[in-house]
């Protein structure tokens, strides 16, 4: 008989469950699927039968599933708990996380999170940074922000600050889609190259260039310049699209509402697609690292739960 029951293997089932299938489970759980497969065989192996029917989408499990499933809703919620109290102990109490963003699709997986992030530490104050960033680590420096999160950043920054003095961690990936109205004409490609993009207008939020993906990895470096127009607010965007005012580019599980309504329509970014990426960064020496971390992980699991087409980094 293979070892004792562990909280990895309660973790699995769950993952399991939430994700769907073995291949999403192990992108969250940071297993390959040979590993996440062979732990689910050694399972049940020592129980005897299979825990879930291989066959069924999403897995269909068996009462032996459910048991140890009803057993993980129970034990788990309690080892995180414990491991929260623990980390209280050696950070001596209440803290603040201050989270500055530079992207405005961010709250709609930002704001569940930090939700989840106020049952489980409720002594930390939670707040967002007012307004969108177009620097958010230069808030990290100025003691004005606790976290950033970011598309991207540079190995220096303006501070001089290197980025042995920040700590990265990755959150997710996604695809950036361009976003056109139902009877634009380069809906007759299969997906759009730099030089389509020259004579449109380019509807966007009033960031920066180099904060805009399609500009900053595809437009600039073919030497494309479009005029812009710009507005706050993404249902703004997506009208004047509809409209025929412009194109837009935006996360593709931003708009998907949309889409399948068929308000309006999409192309990839270039035959490869174009992705952006997401992380979270925060001074090195700060404290409170065991919150810091852990709102990381909420992230990411709820993102990659409720979010279509993510991809854990």
């Amino acid at each position: 008989m293979s070892s004792l029951l562990e909280v990895r293997h309660l973790r699995t089932l769950v993952a399991l469950r939430d994700t769907g299938s073995l291949v999403r489970a192990a992108q969250l759980l940071n297993l390959t699927q040979s590993a996440l497969s062979h732990q689910v065989k050694l399972l049940e192996a020592r129980y005897g039968g299979p825990l879930f029917e291989r066959k069924s989408v999403p897995p269909l499990f068996t009462g032996t599933g459910q048991r140890l499933l009803e057993l993980a809703d129970r034990v788990l919620p309690q080892v995180e708990e414990a491991e929260r109290d623990v980390a209280r102990l050696r950070e001596s109490g209440a803290g603040q996380l201050r989270i500055a963003v530079e992207c405005h699709t961010c709250f709609d997986w930002l704001m569940p999170a930090m939700d989840i992030f106020r049952q489980r530490w409720p002594e930390v104050e939670l707040d967002i940074v007012s307004g969108f960033q177009a620097d958010p680590v230069g808030l990290l420096h100025q003691n004005r922000a606790d976290l950033a999160i970011v598309s991207e950043w540079n190995p220096e920054d303006e501070t001089g600050s290197s980025l042995a003095s920040l700590t990265v961690r990755p959150l997710f990936a996604f695809e950036m889609v361009a976003l056109l109205s139902n009877q634009h004409p380069l809906l007759a490609r299969s997906h759009l190259s730099a030089e389509d993009f020259a004579d449109q207008t380019l509807i966007t939020y009033p960031v920066p260039d180099d904060m805009l993906d399609l500009i900053r990895q595809v437009l600039r470096p073919a030497g494309v310049s479009v005029p812009r127009r710009t507005t706050e607010l993404t249902v703004a965007i997506l009208q004047l699209v509809a409209s025929g005012r412009g194109v837009a580019a935006l996360p593709l599980w931003a708009v998907k509402h949309y889409l399948d309504r068929g308000y309006v329509s999409q192309r990839s970014i270039t035959a490869q697609g174009l992705t952006s990426r997401l992380y979270a960064v925060w001074p090195a020496q700060a404290t409170g690292r065991n919150h810091l971390e852990d709102f990381v992980r909420i992230v990411r699991e709820t993102t990659f739960v409720s979010l279509p087409d993510i991809e854990l980094l």
